[in-house]
């Protein structure tokens, strides 16, 4: 006698408690991911209503959840209140990571573009060199650094940090496209070189278009660097190049740490990241689970 499915003792088919088993753990990894998610959330929603409360309720132990609202912390931080103004710090940060990240770009294309698709001899080596180069500490580079900025005039420049951003931003940017470049159909760019299509024409017109997801991904984490950097921007800038998490700083002061003004100012600092990614999410979750699944 044959039968579509086995039976334990019982009568319970093996697949059933195979599919409730697979439910089961479904359930419990997206329950461990919404926990997750919203571990990751509380202290973000803590800043954002810590900033729209006053000074003397920010400060209270155990914090006051039900004090009045108000945009004093705020007002503070874009200078109403005489203090100096967050926009000129928030432009050189704007300018030195939206022009670094179309610089890596530019440059990390290419080099991708050599070690994936025509890719140079021992190139597993070369993409572990550029990986090494993110392996120094960056204070140890400080030092030969702002000594070379001194000599050359460029403290306090935001060319500078532009340079030092690409070149930071540069070896991760070349490692992710390679893999993200490594998708693309060579059959493709076969055919656009038959046709006599040079290199920088199918770069720009037939890898790029295709590799969309990967360099949004990559210019999304390029940037998020860029914007985030805190160690060189503080010390090779002064009043002119200031960026906005040296900016930030400057709140916490020897008077005291003014709790609901740092939280504004770190709130509205946060606001280009987070929407930045929020715009690119789609692209960045496609780049970076590019070539995961065969």
């Amino acid at each position: 006698m044959s039968t579509l499915t086995v039976v334990r003792r019982g009568g319970v088919p093996n697949n059933s408690v195979r599919d409730n088993g697979v439910r089961s753990r479904g359930a419990a990894l997206g329950l461990l991911a919404w926990l997750a998610g919203i571990a990751f959330f509380l202290p973000i929603a803590w800043m954002a209503l810590t900033s729209f409360h006053s000074e003397e309720d920010a400060a209270t132990n155990p914090p006051s959840f039900a004090a009045a609202l108000t945009l004093d912390g705020y007002r503070d931080f874009f200078g109403a209140g005489g203090g100096a103004s967050p926009w000129p710090a928030l432009i050189n940060s704007a300018t030195a990571s939206v022009v670094s990240t179309l610089f890596v770009l530019l440059l990390a294309l290419p080099a991708a573009y050599a070690l994936s698709i025509r890719p140079v001899k021992k190139w597993t080596d070369v993409l572990f060199f550029f990986l090494s180069t993110k392996m120094l500490p960056a204070v140890a580079g400080l030092l030969p650094i702002y000594l070379f900025a001194k000599n050359t005039g460029l403290l306090d420049n935001i060319w500078l940090l532009i340079i030092l951003y690409t070149s930071m931003n540069l070896p991760i940017a070349v490692w992710m496209m390679q893999s993200f470049l490594a998708e693309v159909p060579v059959a493709i760019i076969e055919a656009a070189q038959i046709d006599g299509a040079r290199l920088p024409t199918v770069l720009a017109r037939v890898v790029a278009p295709i590799a969309v997801p990967g360099i949004a991904a990559t210019a999304l984490i390029c940037f998020i660097f860029s914007w985030n950097e805190l160690l060189f921007a503080r010390v090779l800038t002064g009043t002119v190049a200031q960026t906005a998490p040296v900016f930030l700083t400057g709140f916490i002061t020897s008077q005291g740490l003014f709790l609901a003004k740092v939280c504004a100012a770190s709130l509205v600092i946060s606001l280009p990241v987070l929407a930045a990614g929020f715009a690119a999410q789609d692209k960045l979750v496609q780049g970076l689970s590019l070539g995961a699944v065969k």
